[in-house]
């Protein structure tokens, strides 16, 4: 679908074309919401209580930072965190425990970075509720679940719901899929409990972002990053400065390559970028930059390319930073669930 995402940034003839189609998603997805609303399908509540870290467009926001931080808080407060995910990329269709060097073709790229990163336990399927159940059972101990995305999957209950938006696309041209890039309309944010906007030193706000609802509440995020560790050797880290005067790629296969690109061009790198689809399967022929001293890319591509990494290979770690304000909302609304 990577050829369409230019005309999601604003009416073209293409997205034009395609609205009788948004129409009909609109509606289909308004009634599915609607009738969990009103109980006519059963929403499934859980022993602990469920955080969302999703969106309403299509695309990388940030969701997934958001969620690493947001387990890193709660386990700073004494609480026990697990992490559940849909295994975007993953071939498995079942409930799968994610370990650190779990497969990523298997249980999916973003599932193994959240295992690597946050020390909980990560589990990953289609059917959330079946996901939560399992990871419940194999983790007893853990009182507090997040999701990382799934503000669409209804059938989980949930306590707290986070929408990321990333401020510079906003809500692109405010139409749903396919002729934009809305999984749900603006409204919806209404009913959430926070927006976080995912904006770098910089970013010049969407004009779509006053669809926000005024009423919600509404907090800053930015990812940050200096560190580079080598694929091959992760004891070897350095900073931006190592690169200087070197040949330098870097590959982007998220869901918003240009954030990354710009990202290191805030660190004062000069490099050649290179996009891939969101979740691509990254091969050796992908990397093979001819006269290359370094390739550059996320800790998301890195967990598909450590099975034929190179000397040249560096992932940048990046970490979300939030308004530290977020924290408390989320420990006040978990308080009053009780």
């Amino acid at each position: 679908m990577a050829w369409i995402e230019p005309h999601w940034e604003r009416v073209t003839p293409v997205s034009a074309l395609l609205l009788p189609a948004s129409l009909l998603f609109g509606s289909a997805a308004a009634a599915r919401r609607a009738a969990y609303g009103a109980g006519l399908i059963p929403s499934v509540k859980l022993p602990v209580p469920v955080i969302v870290a999703g969106n309403i467009t299509a695309g990388g926001t940030g969701k997934t930072p958001l969620a690493l931080w947001l387990a890193t808080t709660l386990q700073a407060r004494g609480r026990t965190p697990g992490i559940v995910c849909r295994g975007y990329g993953g071939r498995s269709s079942t409930p799968q425990r994610v370990l650190p060097d779990s497969d990523p073709y298997a249980c999916g790229d973003e599932a193994v970075l959240l295992a690597r990163r946050s020390g909980c336990e990560v589990w990953a399927g289609v059917d959330r509720v079946a996901v939560a159940r399992s990871l419940l059972a194999a983790r007893p101990a853990c009182d507090v679940l997040i999701s990382d995305d799934g503000l669409q999957h209804y059938a989980l209950a949930r306590d707290v719901e986070l929408c990321v938006v990333d401020a510079a696309r906003g809500f692109g041209n405010g139409w749903l899929l396919p002729a934009g890039p809305l999984r749900e309309r603006p409204s919806r944010l209404a009913t959430v409990d926070a927006v976080v906007v995912n904006a770098s030193d910089g970013d010049a706000l969407h004009p779509s972002i006053a669809l926000i609802p005024a009423r919600t509440a509404r907090f800053t995020m930015k990812l940050e990053g200096r560190e580079f560790r080598n694929i091959l050797n992760p004891g070897h880290r350095v900073g931006p400065e190592y690169f200087s005067g070197r040949r330098v790629h870097a590959v982007a296969g998220i869901g918003h390559p240009q954030r990354f690109f710009r990202h290191l061009q805030g660190l004062g790198l000069d490099f050649t970028p290179h996009s891939f689809p969101d979740h691509h399967p990254y091969a050796v022929s992908d990397l093979a930059y001819s006269g290359a001293d370094a390739v550059l890319m996320t800790e998301k591509d890195a967990v598909k390319c450590r099975r034929f990494a190179a000397q040249a290979y560096w992932e940048l770690a990046v970490d979300a930073a939030p308004d530290p304000a977020l924290g408390q909302l989320i420990l006040d609304r978990l308080k009053m669930k009780g």
